[in-house]
């Protein structure tokens, strides 16, 4: 029987958007509709009326040249929303001018820094103004190389005002990694940092940064922001503008802002690039900025003046998600640096109270970790202004459900969405009107058609199968960069299913209309002709104190194949016959004998991508002596030798 963790009361869901969004599509088409899941349907029933009204409901600042809302409607791939509108992303973002506070900032517990919206429109402009004056313009990329921090926000926003295409990673990424990413795109401007923190430690990124500028041919202009104040660093860089100078110049300007068609590219983000190099996924302006106030408004109900935090680096989409919080007049938190600092410090939660979060965003890896270390913020922290948690990155075990409302707050709605860097956005998420249960998903997005198709290409319910949208969707990428003929674009989503988007997760939805994800689709296992999502082995190693991580892959032999799990243990732990068995009987007893895997090995670390993702792919690829395209994308490469060269593998 599920478990029902937290539900709202009837003033809580009256006192929504979401709720008050419900009444205006009764009253304007005579429906009777009753709470979000019926809304939910009707989204992806009449979903041209659903944008359309929802686009007045939010207020877009934006030109409607006509009532044309979505054309080549039965075509996903070449499928046009609101194809003769007009916007500016940046004007909708700035559209208040206050004195409230727009960014908070805080980099790890050294550096603190605020700007209201009136200061940062303010060097937003000025920004804007010296880039015109360089000569960039419309379609111009500007990259990037920077942590999270107001400087970045004030970046993106400078460029997106003149209709150029912002671009970013972050600044712990290496020199082939960074040439990977921006050596494809060809950006005319590249802003980057002298040095970051992370965990106490500075590293001087200046070298680096000399490295890059040397093999980009196309760049015209670099922009440099002094973050770490210390003698100890060089701060000069070649040919470079103090990023200072240009927005604290006293003279006042004015941002005149220029409208742009809705699909205008606005981002280029970067898929993983574990296999090969990553992929261009440009996405519109218009799609990115009305998905993203949907997801904020109806989904997490984000209003003016609230406080809105998602830990990540500028490098991961849900950065690109948090700062679409503008548009909405939320403050933005902005962190950099180490989650949990060296004495295992909760600064996260130290930010949350001293800062007063209402919305908290952290990956399901960070909670666990602080499951692990037992920490207590329920206790040790006044979290009351906390309504609403986001987890994504990997799937939130059911015993994390459990640990949040036990040891960080038991009022709360505790939302675990999932979507990714191909949409910018979310396919399943969570909403505040809806109850939580352990383990699930609370709904689909408004608006997305998403459905779970067995092997038959058949809507399933109550069984596994894979994630497929069946219906255009506004924040659907314009294309990939350099895409002849947009192939690659194709291959990516509807190479397996025609005008069908394929989006790589096996999921189950549920009588509740709630999601269960159980991995991504490309390394599910197949034992016996079963497939087994690797979260559900997850779930249960990584409850055993002794497991700090895990990976599971799947290792082709001649005529067979086996299930290896990796573990990596507590310091200094080793892979005893007993904790084999303990391991062993954990997933037999929570699952079924089919989950125990065939070999079990201890090592030393698990490789990951640097948004924290681990890469079961690339593991499964070294295990099978394939060649492994793009390990820059990683954290920690070295690691994977330790997995091919294993003695017990060979």
């Amino acid at each position: 029987m599920k478990k029902l963790l937290w539900r709202p009361t009837e003033d809580q869901i009256q006192n929504t958007q979401a709720w008050s969004f419900i009444q205006q599509v009764n009253q304007e088409f005579k429906t009777n509709l009753a709470n979000f899941h019926e809304l939910y349907q009707w989204s992806i029933d009449f979903p041209e009326s659903f944008w359309s009204l929802f686009w007045e409901f939010s207020s877009l600042n934006a030109n409607r040249k006509s009532s044309d809302v979505l054309k080549n409607k039965n075509d996903f791939l070449k499928s046009e929303w609101f194809a003769d509108s007009e916007l500016n992303f940046a004007e909708n973002l700035l559209s208040k001018r206050d004195s409230t506070e727009a960014i908070v900032f805080w980099g790890e517990d050294k550096y603190k820094t605020s700007l209201t919206y009136h200061e940062l429109y303010n060097q937003v402009a000025q920004l804007s103004y010296w880039l015109q004056s360089k000569g960039v313009v419309k379609g111009d990329r500007v990259a990037g190389f920077l942590p999270n921090m107001p400087e970045t926000v004030i970046a993106l926003l400078a460029a997106s005002s003149i209709g150029a295409i912002w671009t970013s990673c972050s600044p712990d990424f290496g020199v082939q990694g960074v040439l990977d990413r921006f050596g494809q795109v060809e950006p005319k401007v590249f802003i980057c940092v002298d040095a970051y923190l992370y965990n106490g430690r500075i590293f001087n990124c200046l070298e680096k940064n000399q490295s890059i500028i040397s093999k980009l041919p196309t760049l015209e202009r670099t922009i440099l922001v002094r973050y770490i104040d210390e003698k100890a660093n060089n701060i000069n860089l070649k040919q470079a503008t103090n990023f200072d100078e240009i927005v604290n110049n006293k003279e006042t300007k004015e941002l005149i802002f220029e409208r742009f068609k809705f699909n205008d590219p606005l981002y280029i983000l970067f898929s993983s690039g574990t296999t090969g190099v990553p992929k261009c996924i440009v996405h519109g302006a218009g799609g990115t900025l009305i998905q993203h106030k949907k997801e904020h408004n109806l989904h997490c109900d984000i209003k003016e003046g609230e406080r809105v935090f998602y830990f990540s680096t500028c490098g991961w989409m849900m950065w690109n998600w948090l700062i679409s919080g503008l548009a909405s007049g939320a403050t933005l938190m902005l962190y950099d640096g180490s989650p949990v600092l060296k004495n295992n410090e909760s600064i996260l939660f130290n930010y949350a109270e001293q800062e007063k979060f209402n919305i908290m965003g952290i990956s399901a890896k960070f909670i666990d970790a602080c499951r692990k270390l037992d920490l207590n913020p329920m206790n040790s922290h006044n979290l009351s202004s906390m309504r609403m948690m986001l987890s994504t990155g990997s799937v939130l075990s059911s015993d994390c459900f459990d640990y949040v409302y036990e040891k960080i707050k038991n009022s709360i709605c505790l939302s675990s969405i999932s979507g990714g860097t191909d949409i910018v956005s979310c396919f399943v998420l969570g909403s505040n009107i809806l109850p939580v249960y352990r383990g699930e998903l609370q709904t689909r997005g408004l608006g997305m058609s998403v459905e779970v198709w067995d092997e038959s290409e058949s809507p399933v319910k109550g069984r596994k199968g894979e994630l497929v949208c069946t219906k255009t969707f506004p924040s659907k990428p314009v294309m990939f960069w350099d895409d002849k003929g947009m192939k690659k674009y194709s291959n990516s989503y509807f190479g397996r299913y025609p005008n069908v988007w394929c989006h790589g997760d096996y999921v189950k939805l549920v009588d509740n209309d709630g999601m269960i994800f159980y991995g991504r689709s490309d390394t599910t296992l197949n034992r016996g002709g079963i497939r087994i999502g690797t979260a559900e082995i997850y779930r249960q190693v990584e409850l055993l104190n002794e497991v700090l991580e895990s990976i599971v892959v799947e290792q082709n032999l001649e005529d067979d194949s086996r299930i290896i799990l990796f573990v990596k243990l507590e310091k200094e732990k080793q892979l005893s016959s007993t904790l084999k068995e303990k391991i062993v009987n954990q997933i037999r007893i929570n699952t079924t004998p089919r989950h125990v895997p065939d070999l079990i090995l201890q090592v030393s670390d698990i490789p990951r991508t640097k948004s924290g993702k681990i890469v079961e792919l690339a593991v499964q690829k070294a295990i099978n002596n394939e060649p492994i395209d793009n390990k820059t994308a990683l954290e920690n490469p070295e690691v994977l030798g330790e997995y091919s060269n294993h003695k017990e593998l060979q």
